[in-house]
């Protein structure tokens, strides 16, 4: 009799469970059940009895895919799960392996895991001791770096030049070096040394690495897309002796190179393996025919893929459909109003999505669903007004509206950095506490006497001060210019212009994208009495709530009902991706379009805006190049979004998606489909943002423009003149 976990199977996840000997990559496309093949090959080795459990070595990237993987094994062969110990993430084995080894990299088996405070704050120490600006070269710049390093399998001495400029004008290899020895110093590693000290020992002990070439005898690898080159290379070198490796992947799905993610690793499976056996999950059992079709016929503009289409059969469904709205407002209404014509038809809140390409995206559904007392939750970050940069930006504004809100002081204090430690800060509070006063009253008093350092007290006394004229300004400015003004002259703007982390430009985004919601209120009092209705809704709990995320936050789930919102040029696919990564990011650009469509069951709807708002600037939008990569026979426009006042705009399922059908009474500048008539490719124009340049394609008016510092960029004809 069959085993439970093989009568459940289609015959590609069959093969993939029973081809138990040499290499095999389960190319799994989204929603076929690699999770299902993968536990199930898992417990056939078991219940075949091909290995011991402590002979098996699992890898995952979560310890919720982990921890997943355990419990569905379990299900099948009961406890011998229990002693397989080599099943978990990444970093949580090498862990286990490197303390088993720690000797062997200078290191004591009771070593520290540093968290990144602490990474932080050692090398904030070493820079310093180099005689560097940590200003101008900051701790999180170089550990970013370092962390990139080690994702590359880089340690210090395999640094070249170009690299090692990175950083301060060539100190890149120094620091780095002088971080190792720190580190061994202190007996500590971070978590990028759990895997690069890993394949240290592996690649220099040759009878540790044969020991458990030996030990291993099936290896199976989740989310391979996933992975970085450390990574990579220590599952060569374990594999390399048996070659039963199983890694279970999807390359139009992997999203992640800005976390060191290579999709080459999967790409070149075949040739890293000779005689793998590729084995494609291509039957989907989550969405409808058109959606899988609108996926595929997208993705497949990629160059770099193995290939493969998904199919299912479920009933055909509705085609997706792709609305043009004027502006972000508009969007976010006709999202809402949808919502709530789901729910009056008896569905759920809990079903819906909305996938959105950057965070600052998420303010103008938040403030919307506010205002129709839609309850939300924001899934893989904060929501809006709970960031940590927002925060502090709102408590400046409290202290100039209020200045008896000590909490808000209190916040701001030390924030940017001023020189004001927690001894200064004390006497404040006990100073504000003997007078009864508020502590920004407090701050005022004790600058008159000797309690504080002379530093400290120069940087009290400017911060008082600029309180006080902050408070006079507010009478004159709008809120918006004022928070613009509070945030340039306190210094914040400056200290996340330095901070070159990745996460750096997504905060100046969330912060520009405050001042513009701020644009929409009278008075300062008025704006903040409505965060406090935005703070309060989202501490109330309520299990049906319509989720906000990213598409990156989005990947491996699945919604009823999914609204992909934002699908302009500039902003999906994101021109800083393109700007820093050319065709590369483009395609990953694609490939996460490829996974938003990919999350909906049974409806998936795509929106563009004519005009979009970004860093406080109005911008006629071009719809996303993706949208024209749809096939035509799976899309559609539903007429029962259209006419939603004087501000909704239509296309036409007669006509290219791109083409926008008139407004009412006018339409944003230059969004005429003819073509200027003094336009050619090869002419010379010029751009006042983007200087000179010559025209390289012409689409419409529509223009590829090949300029002389700026690279290509795309524009409407209505922004260029000849030149």
């Amino acid at each position: 009799m069959e085993p439970p976990y093989l009568t459940r199977l289609n015959p590609p996840q069959r093969e993939a469970v029973l081809s138990t000997e040499g290499p095999v990559l389960m190319l799994a496309g989204a929603g076929t059940g690699k999770t299902a093949a993968l536990t199930a090959r898992l417990a056939h080795i078991l219940n075949q009895r091909l290995a011991w459990p402590s002979e098996i070595l699992g890898l995952t990237f979560t310890n919720k895919a982990a921890a997943e993987m355990r419990e569905r094994v379990r299900a099948h062969v009961g406890d011998a799960i229990e002693g397989m110990p080599w099943l978990g993430t990444f970093h949580s084995i090498g862990a286990r392996l490197l303390r088993r080894h720690a000797e062997l990299v200078g290191l004591q088996a009771n070593f520290t895991i540093l968290d990144t405070d602490d990474q932080l704050r050692l090398l904030k120490q070493l820079i310093i001791a180099e005689g560097l600006d940590e200003k101008r070269f900051p701790a999180r710049l170089l550990g970013g770096l370092i962390d990139r390093w080690k994702n590359k399998g880089l340690s210090p001495a395999d640094l070249d030049t170009k690299e090692s400029y990175t950083f301060a004008n060539g100190k890149g290899q120094v620091l780095y070096a002088a971080y190792q020895a720190r580190l061994k110093a202190l007996n500590a590693c971070d978590f990028g040394d759990l895997l690069l000290h890993w394949l240290d020992v592996l690649k220099r002990e040759r009878a540790v690495l044969e020991g458990y070439q030996q030990r291993f005898k099936y290896i199976l690898v989740d989310e391979y897309q996933d992975t970085n080159i450390v990574q990579y290379l220590i599952l060569r070198l374990l594999a390399q002796t048996r070659k039963n490796i199983c890694c279970v992947g999807d390359d139009d799905q992997s999203i992640y190179s800005w976390r060191g993610a290579e999709v080459a690793n999967i790409l070149k499976f075949e040739a890293d393996f000779p005689g793998a056996k590729i084995i494609r999950l291509e039957q989907n059992y989550r969405s409808t025919p058109h959606i899988l079709a609108a996926a595929s016929g997208l993705i497949a503009h990629n160059g770099t893929r193995l290939g493969k289409t998904l199919w299912t059969e479920a009933q055909s469904g509705e085609k997706v459909r792709v609305e043009a709205v004027w502006d972000g407002a508009e969007e976010a209404r006709r999202v809402s109003d949808e919502i709530e014509r789901i729910q009056r038809e008896g569905g759920r809140a809990n079903d819906c999505a909305i996938l959105v390409r950057a965070q600052f995206q998420t303010r103008e559904f938040e403030d919307r669903f506010i205002a129709t007392g839609t309850p939300y939750r924001i899934i893989g970050g904060f929501r809006f007004y709970e960031r940590a940069e927002i925060r502090d930006a709102l408590a400046y504004l409290r202290v100039v509206q209020q200045p008896a809100d000590d909490l808000a002081f209190e916040r701001i204090i030390n924030v940017p950095k001023r020189g004001l430690g927690d001894k200064a800060v004390q006497r404040v509070q006990m100073l504000a506490r003997r007078q009864g006063c508020a502590l920004v009253h407090g701050a005022a008093l004790i600058l008159d006497s000797d309690e504080l350092t002379p530093q400290a007290r120069r940087a009290l006394g400017s911060l008082v001060g600029d309180i006080a004229r902050w408070r006079d300004a507010a009478k004159a400015l709008t809120p918006a210019d004022l928070v613009r003004q509070i945030l340039d002259e306190c210094g914040y703007t400056a200290m996340l212009q330095a901070d070159k982390s990745p996460e750096s430009a997504g905060r100046m985004e969330n912060l520009a994208e405050l001042a513009r919601a701020m644009e929409e209120y009278d008075t300062l009092g008025d704006f903040l009495e409505h965060v406090s209705l935005v703070m309060d809704n989202d501490a109330r709990d309520a299990e049906d709530k319509v989720t906000l995320m990213t598409i990156h936050a989005a990947k491996g789930l699945e919604f009823r009902q999914t609204f992909l919102v934002g699908w302009e040029e500039g902003v999906f696919p994101s021109q800083r991706a393109l700007d820093e990564g050319g065709l590369a990011s483009l395609e990953e650009e694609r490939r996460l379009a490829y996974v938003a469509i990919t999350r909906a069951r049974e409806s998936c709807i795509i929106l563009h805006a004519a005009n979009r708002r970004i860093y406080g600037q109005w911008t006629s939008s071009i719809p996303s190049r993706f949208i024209d990569e749809l096939p035509p026979e799976h899309i559609r426009q539903d007429t029962t979004m259209t006419g939603m006042g004087t501000m909704g705009w239509a296309t036409s399922s007669q006509q290219p998606i791109r083409a926008v059908a008139a407004r009412s009474s006018a339409k944003p500048a230059g969004w005429s489909e003819a073509p200027r008539a003094d336009v050619a490719p090869g002419s010379r124009v010029f751009h006042t943002k983007f200087g000179y340049g010559t025209i390289a394609e012409i689409d419409g008016n529509r223009l590829e423009i090949d300029f002389e510092q700026a690279g290509r960029k795309r524009v409407l004809d209505s922004f260029i003149a000849p030149a």
